[in-house]
């Protein structure tokens, strides 16, 4: 990998860090905004919700509408609207206005991630392509474990406002960045919208958004109720669950960036078969581990948190070379992105009506794992036409 291409990989993470910490820190600073705008926590909570949703259903309709020969403009600007509208946030004095401006920064992130992630892809050798591809995963991986903390401890001394600034920064250095070092990218395809969605109608490029959907459900729906998990008796009753946070936030750090070499040396669908197999074993060991003792949970949510943001690697990395050649590579990863935010909201209603039949709350966990092990299946025919 070249200096240049080196560095803009690097950049291109940096961003991914400012996104990462923008897509979780808001739910860590709903008391403080509620105070702010004497507006309920519930009513605060919707601001994850217009992130999440313009952030999972908005890209991918930018992104398909993007001209294939402005790639390098579109992911600068995609990143300046996303800076612009976490500075917008930081100053706004309406609640309306600030959910608005959510919206806005979940729109630029979507399209920067997958515009991002299209780009280090096609200034990087093939051989190196799954590893540029886990620097970017890491990157986003880091903010959530390392930024998110930092931006909580920000706001508390000077207001919630504060880890709005603090994203828009890092934004910042990493658009400054970008726009002296990142190279011209290859022109691609100039595609119809037609054209363009006709990747719905492809069985491969299904399938693998099929399995990232069935992946988010399983491990992201699951980690929306680690908290009541861990506190059921069942569980052990634990009262704090920061550190159970922390092992899951800092095994999927290092997942993300130990999986870029195994990507670029093994098959990427077989990758994800394994993965995908872990995930389930990691799930379904949590009630078993728990009912032990709730420190040996640590070991599977540590595998758990591992496999989970590895995944996306291997699935990006198959996408991108795949569909690089239809014209569609971006739009692929965009819409693999949606799948993950729409298995979450998913895996997050379904456990939630579990609960609401006062099901033993080890139930999650198992039907998380049977959710993955279904995944994993879909993988297997996967693999199994891929040899054909």
């Amino acid at each position: 990998m070249a200096d240049q291409s080196r560095l803009s990989v690097y950049l291109v993470a940096l961003g991914a860090f400012a996104l990462g910490m923008a897509s979780y820190v808001t739910a860590g600073l709903i008391p403080l905004i509620g105070d702010a705008f004497s507006v309920s926590a519930a009513k605060a909570a919707q601001l994850v919700t217009a992130f999440t949703l313009a952030y999972g259903l908005g890209s991918p309709i930018v992104v398909a509408l993007l001209p294939g020969h402005h790639q390098r403009l579109g992911l600068l600007v995609a990143l300046a609207i996303f800076i612009v509208a976490n500075i917008a946030s930081a100053l706004t004095t309406s609640f309306i206005s600030l959910a608005i401006w959510r919206a806005v920064a979940g729109m630029g992130a979507g399209v920067y991630l997958a515009m991002g992630i299209a780009a280090a892809a096609a200034i990087t050798p093939e051989v190196q392509r799954g590893k540029a591809i886990a620097i970017i995963m890491g990157g986003m991986a880091s903010g959530t474990v390392l930024g998110v903390p930092v931006s909580l401890l920000l706001a508390e001394r000077l207001g919630w406002a504060s880890a709005m600034w603090l994203i828009a920064v890092l934004g910042f250095i990493a658009y400054a960045g970008l726009q002296l070092k990142l190279p011209a990218l290859p022109i691609a395809p100039t595609l119809s919208l037609v054209r363009k969605l006709a990747i719905l109608r492809n069985p491969h490029a299904m399938g693998i958004l099929a399995v990232s959907l069935l992946a988010a459900i399983a491990s992201l729906g699951m980690y929306t109720f680690i908290a009541p998990f861990m506190a059921a008796a069942e569980s052990g009753a634990v009262e704090s669950i920061t550190g159970y946070l922390w092992v899951w936030g800092i095994g999927g750090v290092v997942g993300s960036f130990l999986i870029g070499p195994l990507v670029d040396k093994i098959n990427g669908p077989v990758i994800t078969l394994a993965i995908m197999l872990l995930l389930c074993i990691a799930l379904i060991a949590l009630p078993f581990s728990a009912s032990v003792h709730p420190l040996l949970t640590l070991l599977p949510i540590a595998l758990w948190g591992a496999v989970g943001w590895a995944l996306q690697v291997p699935q990006n990395n198959e996408l991108v070379s795949t569909r690089q050649t239809h014209g569609d590579g971006n739009l692929a990863v965009a819409l693999n992105e949606s799948a993950l935010y729409l298995g979450s909201a998913i895996g997050a209603a379904s456990g939630g009506v579990l609960l609401a039949f006062h099901l033993p709350v080890s139930t999650l966990a198992v039907g998380a794992g049977a959710i993955a092990a279904m995944g994993a299946a879909l993988q297997l025919i996967i693999v199994i036409r891929a040899k054909r």
